[in-house]
């Protein structure tokens, strides 16, 4: 909101003063979906009852359905979130940080309008609902964490859809041919980590042009997995192409909870992973010197330098970290998802999850935020059609998208990049 700058006075002093900034993304965001809403709620609101069920089959405490008005309730909230942009308007013009408990309460609340309006006169299962988004969001999140780690170190890395598409056709290549799903996460790590080791090679080494190599990368995996999925896979699915699926493990106790209990603790090994590795990247990135040195050379990497930090190999080694957690979510699709790899079967995932590392401005667990609402819009989609909103079907599949769009460039607000990412170094 605000920045130094240096003046110099009648007789050379040096002073310095504070030139005050601030950005009206977020409030005009804000104010373009409290407008939607205000839509859904006069000219184009429906009437009848809005059932939200809580309870899950699995589950040992039955809870009742809600019920609500629809029409009154999307007006509430678009009144609350007409109220949400005035404060953040307000927060803004007197030169003062929003808080990010402020967005994610108007997203709720837009959303839980928005899922009022589309359901009239029909049902919600809310922990469908959630433990969808969930399942969606775990290769965003493990690919959002691995463009972290490699755009801290110094490297732009677009080959995220490569390292997904790679891992997933390793994992049920050797998860296949082996019948052991650990061999084939390892397998998805090795190849997300070739992948990097290529970037690695031609941004570090050759200093080639770091956004060229990835989508380079990103054609040639493509090419190269739906070329070995026809001419390998194929001709003999039962020892190529049928990887054991990743068994549903319950915590004790945990799984009970209602609500977010069947979501969170009745999972693949792949998503307790995931809850692993967004704190561990999260503390490490910032409290360990592993941290702070990945993040000296991709914020000064001469500076590094004079202190003894060898700054290439550092990338290098990092990237190939990067890709490796990146397999993981790729693994995920052939292991803990579809069961099977099929061509493309990653659909531009990468894309969104390197959306994510910028929506989240760099940071693991703000990445990791970004990646369950890109998550929650996948899954959204489904549940629309399937209760017959009456919105096309053609915006319904653009939704994930739109989200992803409106997030990076008005959500986001103003953030800063590593200010050596994509920035070869060259040692003189």
């Amino acid at each position: 909101m605000s920045a130094i700058a240096a003046t110099t006075a009648a007789d050379g002093t040096i002073l310095r003063e504070t030139v005050r900034q601030r950005s009206l993304k977020l409030p005009i965001s804000l104010g373009i979906a409290t407008v939607l809403i205000l839509l859904l709620a006069l000219p184009a609101g429906r009437s009848g009852t809005s059932v939200f069920r809580l309870a899950d089959r699995t589950s040992s405490f039955a809870l009742p359905d809600v019920g609500v008005p629809t029409w009154p309730t999307v007006l509430v909230c678009a009144i609350l979130l007409a109220l949400l942009t005035a404060y953040a308007t307000l927060r803004v013009l007197r030169y003062q940080r929003v808080g990010l408990w402020l967005p994610i309460v108007f997203a709720f609340v837009a959303v839980f309008a928005f899922l009022t309006w589309s359901a009239a006169d029909g049902l919600v299962p809310v922990t469908g609902l959630l433990f969808g988004a969930v399942s969606l969001s775990v290769p965003l999140v493990f690919g959002a964490l691995g463009g972290v780690i490699g755009e801290r170190a110094g490297v732009v890395n677009v080959a995220i859809e490569a390292q997904f598409l790679l891992a997933a056709f390793t994992s049920a290549l050797v998860a296949s041919m082996t019948g052991n799903y650990i061999l084939g996460l390892i397998a998805a790590m090795v190849g997300g980590a070739l992948v990097a080791s290529v970037l690695a090679l031609f941004a570090i080494r050759y200093i080639v042009d770091q956004v060229i190599v990835g989508v380079v990368l990103n054609v040639l995996i493509t090419g190269l997995t739906s070329f070995l999925h026809g001419a390998v896979m194929k001709q003999n699915e039962t020892l190529f192409n049928s990887p054991p699926r990743l068994p549903r493990v319950q915590i004790p106790l945990l799984h009970e909870i209602p609500v977010i209990g069947p979501v969170l603790f009745n999972q693949t090994l792949i998503v307790y992973l995931m809850y692993i590795a967004i704190p561990v990247v999260a503390w490490a990135l910032y409290r360990s010197k592993w941290g702070l040195r990945l993040r000296a050379v991709g914020e000064h990497p001469q500076a590094a330098d004079t202190v003894g930090i060898k700054v290439n190999p550092t990338r290098f080694w990092n990237l190939l970290l990067a890709g490796a957690i990146a397999g993981i979510g790729g693994a995920y699709f052939t292991l803990g998802s579809v069961g099977a790899f099929d061509k493309e079967m990653t659909d531009g995932l990468g894309f969104i999850a390197l959306a994510a590392v910028i929506f989240g401005g760099w940071d693991p667990v703000r990445a990791t935020l970004a990646a369950f609402l890109f998550g929650f819009s996948m899954n959204l989609e489904t549940l629309l059609s399937n209760l017959g909103s009456p919105i096309p079907g053609e915006f319904m599949k653009m939704l994930p998208y739109v989200v992803t769009v409106l997030a990076v460039v008005g959500f986001a607000g103003k953030v800063r990049a590593p200010a050596a990412d994509g920035k070869p170094y060259i040692k003189g």
